[in-house]
């Protein structure tokens, strides 16, 4: 459990939280100690905008209901990543509203920097543009931005069909309904792959048999 200071942006997970308060102090901050990652690689980004990017980064460092899309990966910085995590649509397209005006140099941040400071720049070549430029819709923006870490949802907030960046957590965590809800259509559907392996690996067999017989 994080203790009640923590800082505001990592709030709503600090009754179940899978990160410290220390881990969430640093990520209010401008450069992280966690990642080295500015985000004002491009100039000031608008406080709005920062605040869905804290609000991102407090999910994937916070949230214990994020297993369902936990891939195995083989990185030299990580073993493990989220992978088309279904984002709320609202929560996409105010993430967008909030950051079009804002200023970047890439449509993935997830490689391709200049790391030869130890921060994150601009890689040479590379322009400084708005958002809008690099991200021309929501989607663009919430899917191409971490390499698919996120799908944005047909679904709204509230439907217990999509992760929430943001809720307020004195009424409950949303996403927790979300999770177990996803974690048994996987479970189902790899139950059905499993046995419709079995019937093919028995016909398989069933062939096989017939034409040693012949």
């Amino acid at each position: 459990m994080l203790p009640a200071a923590m800082e505001v942006q990592c709030s709503p997970w600090k009754k179940n939280a899978c990160c410290t308060a220390n881990t969430s102090q640093e990520l209010h901050k401008d450069t992280s100690r966690l990642y080295n990652f500015n985000w004002d690689h491009c100039g000031k980004m608008e406080p709005a905008c920062k605040r869905h990017f804290i609000q991102d980064t407090c999910l994937y460092e916070c949230s214990p209901h994020l297993g369902p899309w936990i891939r195995q990966v083989n990185q030299s910085w990580r073993k493990e990543r989220f992978l088309d995590v279904p984002l709320c649509k609202e929560d996409c397209q105010r993430w967008w509203e909030d950051c079009h005006t804002s200023h970047t140099c890439k449509s993935n941040w997830h490689r391709g920097w200049d790391w030869t400071s130890g921060v994150n720049k601009c890689p040479a070549g590379a322009l400084c543009l708005t958002f809008e430029s690099y991200f021309p819709t929501p989607v663009a923006l919430c899917e191409g931005l971490w390499s698919h870490s996120y799908k944005v949802s047909n679904y709204s907030r509230g439907s217990g069909r999509c992760i929430q960046m943001w809720f307020d957590s004195a009424q409950g965590n949303p996403n927790e309904e979300v999770a177990r809800f996803y974690a048994a259509v996987m479970h189902v559907n790899a139950g059905e792959m499993l046995h419709g392996i079995g019937g093919l690996l028995l016909s398989l067999a069933l062939m096989l048999q017939f034409w040693l017989l012949g």
